[in-house]
């Protein structure tokens, strides 16, 4: 598995835990539902700043997201 498809195998995991929907997510990130599916599917690539506001609204380290390490919240 690449690393745009553990991103967005962990964003969809991360969104269903807390039941927000790929619209609200979409609104979030202002884009439209249909490239937040894309992300979650891992066709396509997010900007750094993206990724960071992912992360803070997760509150998971980019890290986690990106699927360089398993813990969510490193010390």
């Amino acid at each position: 598995m690449d690393t745009l498809q553990i991103m967005g195998a962990r964003l969809k995991a991360l969104r269903n835990e807390r039941r927000i929907y790929q619209r609200e997510m979409g609104d979030l990130l202002d884009v439209t539902m249909q490239h937040y599916q894309k992300i979650e599917h891992g066709d396509v690539n997010i900007s750094a700043l993206t990724l960071c506001t992912l992360s803070q609204y997760f509150g998971v380290s980019t890290d986690y997201l990106l699927g360089l390490s398993e813990e969510r919240n490193p010390r």
